[in-house]
């Protein structure tokens, strides 16, 4: 998921570099009066579509006090070539949609990641970052416009709102549980449910935050489990150490290669683990990230950080020196926020099902309930089509907090639609 013009000659440079001689260019974005001539839909290109596209993102929710603004750079990061690498094996296209006046109304995106178009039944790309006013023909143009770009690159589908990059960002349409969302995750309007159920988008699948008390009881069989593998040697647990941030990003490539590879069809590189960690240190609370070990081996892992949005709602989505300032008071100084986000949970599959995911969370819990600092925990991007998970999180007390759905369009309106998967 390219928007500046430059940006863009570049992107098509590229494409057109890997087709064939004989394979056309796919067309030129949608530019115009949409047919009914109510609106006009132009592609992002200089600096000030990028900056009226970041506004249309704000605009909705003027008065909401549980809209926390996105930051910047993150949403601009996502559009540019030179800070996205999902780029290199896609493309991407931004609009501004204006009403008769001139003025913005809606934005939209659409993306395609050539890695995973045929993932599933069927070629997909996708949509997201979009924002309209309660108009069903201003959300039926910004999806017309998504659904023929795809369409004009071969695909027969597009999931969405989603993101072009990484599933933990920008993913899904939030449908229960409209209170601060966190970090990078996606809040709207409730009636964007209907905008996009109107237009024919249907439910692929649904992603769940579960939140639960830090020190609200754990049950008996966590502790069972937890001490029978406490009890022999050969398994240990350790949070993370700030000094040897580079060792722990070298055991989490590891284990997020064995547990998730299979499902993310593609391997974390050490480069791409060492980067993560260290753009997290800035918020890495050491030990609120923990890891198991099966005598050297990593073999699971349990990481959080803090609620860091609640730090960023104090810059409004600018990082500039005095928004790097109000972030270092909040999160260095004032230490307001008492609540932690469970960000990813992984066991290697050779070692599920004997007890590791009690094991991990409760030497977590015994080393950070006594603190006092923490009351609030969140354990976010559930699927629904991981049952495994959705019983870890039951079975430690947690409930749903707050619903995301991703939606499919099918482009053939009879063709069967299939729910993603369920993993076993």
């Amino acid at each position: 998921m390219a928007s500046t013009a430059p940006e863009s000659s570049a992107s098509a440079a590229a494409a057109s570099a890997q087709q064939p001689a004989s394979a056309p260019a796919p067309p030129p974005p949608f530019a115009g009066l949409t047919a009914d001539g109510r609106f006009r839909l132009t592609p992002v290109r200089d600096n000030a579509d990028r900056l009226a596209f970041l506004k249309a993102g704000v605009t909705p929710y003027k008065g909401d006090s549980n809209y926390i603004r996105p930051l910047d750079n993150d949403i601009n990061n996502v559009f540019d070539p030179a800070k996205n690498r999902f780029f290199k094996h896609g493309e991407a296209e931004r609009w501004l949609m204006q009403d008769a006046q001139g003025t913005v109304i809606g934005r939209t995106a659409a993306f395609i990641n050539k890695k995973t178009v045929k993932d599933g039944d069927v070629p997909g790309g996708g949509m997201g970052f979009f924002e309209c006013i309660n108009d069903q023909a201003a959300a039926n143009a910004l999806f017309d416009t998504c659904r023929d770009w795809n369409a004009a690159r071969g695909m027969e589908a597009m999931d969405g709102p989603i993101n072009f990059g990484e599933r933990q960002a920008f993913w899904g349409l939030l449908i229960d549980g409209f209170d601060s969302p966190a970090y990078q995750m996606n809040y709207n309007p409730p009636f964007y449910k209907n905008l996009f159920e109107k237009y024919g988008f249907r439910e692929y699948f649904q992603q769940y935050t579960y939140g639960m008390k830090v020190h609200q009881e754990r049950p008996k069989k966590y502790w069972e489990r937890a001490d029978h593998i406490f009890a022999d040697p050969e398994y240990s647990f350790r949070h993370v150490e700030m000094d040897k941030l580079d060792a722990y990003a070298e055991d989490f490539r590891r284990i997020f290669n064995e547990a998730f590879s299979m499902h993310t069809g593609r391997e974390m590189s050490e480069a791409a683990a060492r980067k993560m960690m260290q753009s997290m240190k800035p918020v890495i609370v050491d030990y609120l990230m923990w890891f198991g070990y099966h005598k050297d081996r990593p073999i699971c892992f349990f990481i959080n950080i803090p609620d860091i949005n609640q730090y960023f709602k104090h810059v409004n989505g600018n990082m500039n020196w005095w928004g790097k300032a109000k972030f270092f008071y909040h999160s260095r100084i004032n230490r307001t926020v008492k609540k932690f986000i469970g960000v990813v949970f992984g066991v290697v599959p050779d070692f599920q099902a004997k007890g590791l995911e009690a094991a991990v969370i409760i030497a977590a819990h015994n080393r950070i309930a006594p603190t006092m600092k923490w009351f609030d925990i969140e354990l976010q991007w559930i699927g629904d089509f991981n049952p495994k998970m959705m019983r870890v999180a039951e079975n430690l007390g947690a409930e749903i907090v707050r619903t995301h759905i991703t939606y499919r369009y099918l482009f053939d309106r009879h063709r069967e639609f299939v729910r993603y998967p369920i993993i076993h």
